[in-house]
């Protein structure tokens, strides 16, 4: 498997637009910062949707009064809170059901 960083990232979108890399990082840092910074002030439930990429959002998650500890068998109390999902656009989706070769 291939990890893309965000120096990858920034390479990409440097040869594609042919922009100074120092540019291309500064506007992909300020972009990932804005998209953690209104995922992280939601209250509770917000949405990011970009056209033809996906939906970025949060969601509330409910308290499990008898969730379980799979290393200790102990079981916990998990308290209500927050998480993220994404679903891909339909451009993405469409893209990712094409057959492997």
């Amino acid at each position: 498997m291939k990890t893309v960083v965000k120096k990858d990232i920034v390479n990409m979108v440097s040869e594609k637009t042919q922009f100074k890399k120092e540019m291309v990082s500064s506007v992909v840092e300020s972009v990932f910062d804005s998209i953690r910074d209104v995922l992280s002030s939601a209250n509770p439930e917000i949405r990011i949707e970009i056209r033809g990429f996906g939906v970025i959002g949060i969601k509330k998650a409910k308290a499990k009064p008898k969730a379980r500890n799979p290393r200790t068998n102990e079981v916990i109390f998990v308290p209500p809170h927050k998480k993220t999902f994404f679903k891909p656009g339909k451009i993405l989706a469409d893209a990712l059901q094409k057959p492997l070769k």
